[in-house]
C-alpha cells in the first residue's frame, strides 16, 4: 500500500491538542519537550520520510544525508521539493546550527557517530534537541533484535513530539492491519533462509540481528542467516555466507553499484555457484528506503513474501 507523504492540516489538526510538555524515550535518555519543534532537520532518506507521512514538512528547515549516497523517487522528490537539503552526506554541527534548527531526527550511524562532532549532547548547548532513531539505539546500550515495533516506536514518539499522535495512531494501527492480512496465510514452520546483501565484493556488509532487514525477513516467513550475527549493519566474510546457504539473496539498491550489478557478481563468481539462492537465481531487491526503518517497510514485507513464496 502507498501511503501519502502529503496531508493537510485538516487531517493533522483532528482530535483534542496535545498538551506540553511531553516526555519520550530515546534509545537510553528521556527527552522533554516543551513545546512542538518549529525548525526540525532530519538525516536519511527513511527518517525524512517519517518527518513526511506525518504531514511535518512545515515544521521542517531542511534535510540531510541524501544526496551523497542515495537518489530521491518521485514521491519523495514531491515531498522535499520546498525544502534545502543542507548537507550532501552527515552533517557538521555548523550546519545545523547554522540552519537556525531546533531539533534533529538522526541515529547512530544515520547522522551521528559515537564519539563525534555531532551528538545529542553536543547539540544541547545550541538549543537543538535530538531524537535518535530506535533501530540504531543498539550502537550505544543493549537492545533487543530488530522489530517492526521499532518503526512503530519512532512514528508514535515523533507524533508526541510535534503534537501529532492521532496521525501517528492511524498510521500504525493501519500499518499493523495490513501486516497482519498479508501474513496470514505465510507458513512460518519451515521459514526460507535469506541473506542480505548490501554493498562490498571482497567482503559483503550485511544486515545482522539488530538492523531491521531482520524483521521484515521474518514478518515475510524467513530467517535472516545472520541473525545470530550481533550487529546492526557490519561486514561479515563470504565463508560465513557460503555455509549458511541462503535460499534467497536480499539485495539493498542504493548507490553506485546497482542491484542489477550486485546480483551480477554473484552469479558470475565461482565461489558462490553451490549457493541455493545464486544456484536457482533466487534474488529479490529492497530499495534503500524500504530496509531501513520507516513507511515503506511494508511494502517490502509484501516483496519479500512474494519472493520467499516463489523460492519454495
Amino acid at each position: 500500500m502507498k501511503h501519502a507523504l502529503m496531508t493537510t492540516a485538516a487531517m493533522l489538526l483532528t482530535g483534542p491538542a496535545l498538551a506540553f510538555p511531553v516526555a519520550v524515550q530515546s534509545c537510553d535518555r528521556e527527552v522533554t519537550f516543551e513545546a512542538a519543534p518549529e525548525a526540525a532537520i532530519s538525516n536519511d532518506v527513511n527518517l525524512t520520510e517519517m518527518m513526511l507521512v506525518l504531514g511535518l514538512r512545515d515544521r521542517m528547515v531542511g534535510y540531510t544525508g541524501i544526496s551523497g549516497w542515495k537518489t530521491l523517487d518521485e514521491e519523495m522528490r514531491e515531498g522535499v521539493e520546498e525544502l534545502p537539503e543542507l548537507s550532501a552526506k552527515y552533517p557538521t554541527r555548523e550546519v545545523l546550527v547554522g540552519a537556525g534548527a531546533d531539533f534533529y531526527f538522526a541515529g547512530w550511524n544515520y547522522g551521528m557517530k559515537v564519539g563525534g562532532e555531532v551528538t545529542p549532547e553536543s547539540l544541547e548547548p545550541f538549543g537543538i534537541q535530538v531524537y535518535e532513531l530506535t533501530e540504531s539505539c543498539t550502537h550505544i546500550m543493549d537492545k533487543p533484535k530488530a522489530s517492526l515495533d521499532d518503526m512503530y516506536n519512532d512514528i508514535a514518539n515523533l507524533g508526541t513530539i510535534f503534537g501529532v499522535e492521532d496521525r501517528a495512531a492511524a498510521l500504525i494501527d493501519g500499518w499493523k492491519t495490513e501486516v497482519a492480512e498479508m501474513t496470514a496465510d505465510i507458513d512460518t514452520t519451515n521459514p526460507i533462509r535469506a541473506f542480505v546483501y548490501d554493498s562490498g565484493e571482497d567482503t559483503p556488509f550485511t544486515a545482522g540481528r539488530y538492523a531491521m532487514p531482520t524483521a521484515l525477513i521474518e514478518a515475510a516467513g524467513g530467517k535472516n542467516v545472520m541473525d545470530g550475527f550481533e550487529k546492526s549493519w557490519a561486514t561479515v566474510g563470504w565463508e560465513e555466507v557460503v555455509a549458511t546457504a541462503p535460499e534467497v539473496i536480499v539485495i539493498v539498491n542504493y548507490g553506485e553499484v546497482t542491484a542489477e550489478q550486485k546480483r551480477d557478481f554473484m552469479l558470475s563468481n565461482p565461489a558462490f555457484a553451490d549457493i541455493p539462492a545464486v544456484r536457482n537465481d533466487n534474488f529479490v531487491t529492497l530499495e534503500y528506503v524500504e530496509a531501513t526503518p520507516g513507511p515503506r517497510n511494508i511494502a517490502a514485507i509484501a516483496k519479500l513474501a512474494e519472493a520467499f513464496a516463489a523460492a519454495r
